[in-house]
Parts: structure tokens; sequence; C-alpha cells
């Protein structure tokens, strides 16, 4: 039996076999896809949901875990693809936003605490700070391969047309985080 004191200078087991489970759940998420310019999957709201469910440290850890998996060359990106080049490839700046809009979630709940209005600010916030980690990174993979393309053009492609998606998978990652935190002592 772990004592108070040992859980405290670190993690224990079942925090990174749940890490470790919420990594493995945005990676299934991120093979469901419809193509397009800018894949349609469920990455977000595997995020959503890591973080929603494990909290800040915890979910911003499975988050990492995912990355790194995919940057050693893992299958976990959408299309089954992994690697440095798919992170330095057009869609790579998304990938490296799940990160900060875990970050950005982690330090909400960290602020301001654990409240399910706390949580759907930080994950609005957070997708807010994907899309613009993403679409910069967009344009300037397009810039370097000399290709012209404005900041609309790229919104066009790459934002606008997930707003829609985007808001529901918040909406059942923050229903699922609620339903499943009950059941959960993380």
């Amino acid at each position: 039996m772990e004592t108070k004191s040992a859980a405290k200078r670190g993690m224990q087991t079942r925090d990174l076999a749940f890490a470790a489970l919420c990594a493995a759940l945005i990676a299934v998420c991120s093979w469901i896809q419809i193509p397009a310019a800018v894949p349609f999957t469920l990455q977000t709201f595997g995020v959503f949901l890591a973080v929603g469910l494990l909290g800040g440290k915890l979910g911003t850890i499975a988050v990492v875990v995912y990355i790194a998996l995919g940057a050693f060359g893992l299958p976990v990106f959408s299309g089954f693809a992994g690697g440095l080049g798919k992170l330095l490839g057009p869609t790579g700046g998304y990938i490296l936003g799940f990160l900060a809009s875990a970050l950005v979630m982690w330090a909400a709940e960290r602020m301001f605490g654990k409240k399910l209005p706390v949580l759907a600010v930080s994950m609005v916030v957070g997708l807010l700070v994907c899309y613009a980690f993403g679409t910069a990174w967009f344009l300037v993979v397009y810039a370097n391969l000399g290709k012209a393309m404005t900041l609309a053009k790229a919104l066009s492609l790459c934002v606008v047309p997930f707003i829609l998606p985007d808001a529901l998978k918040i909406a059942l990652a923050l229903y699922l985080t609620r339903v499943l935190q009950k059941h959960l002592k993380v």
C-alpha cells in the first residue's frame, strides 16, 4: 500500500495507466476521420476528454505521450500516420496545438479549479489556441513550399469548417467527463 507521502512524491502506477489509456484513446480518435485539407478527426475530442477526466497534469501527460508515440513513428496520427514528417507537415501545428490546448486547460484548472464551467471555457480557449498554432504552422509550411496562402484562405480551409464539429466535440467531452468522473477515482 502506498503511503500518502509516497503519493505526493510522484505519480502512482494507476495514474500512469490512466494517462496511457487516454493516450491510446486519442490515437483511436485520430483514426476516425473524414478526409479534407486538414482531416476531420476526433483527436480534439480525445484531448478534451483526457484532460477533463484526468485533470490538467495527467491529461497533459497523456497528450505528450500521444505526440511522442507519433513522433517516434508509431501510426497514431490521422490516417494511421506517424513520424516527424507528419509533425513537420501542414497539419503538424494542429497536433502540437493539442499540447497547447491541454496546457491551457491545466492552467485554467490550477487558477480557477475543476468546476464544469471552468472546464468548458478552458476547452473553448484551448481549441482557439490549437487553431492558432495549427493555422500559423499551416501558413509557414505552405510558404516554405513556395506556395501562396493567405490567412483568410488558411482559415477557410483549416478552421471554419471545423468550428461546429469541434463545438459538438466539446459538448460531448463535457457530458462524458461529468458522467464518467463519478465512476473514476483519478
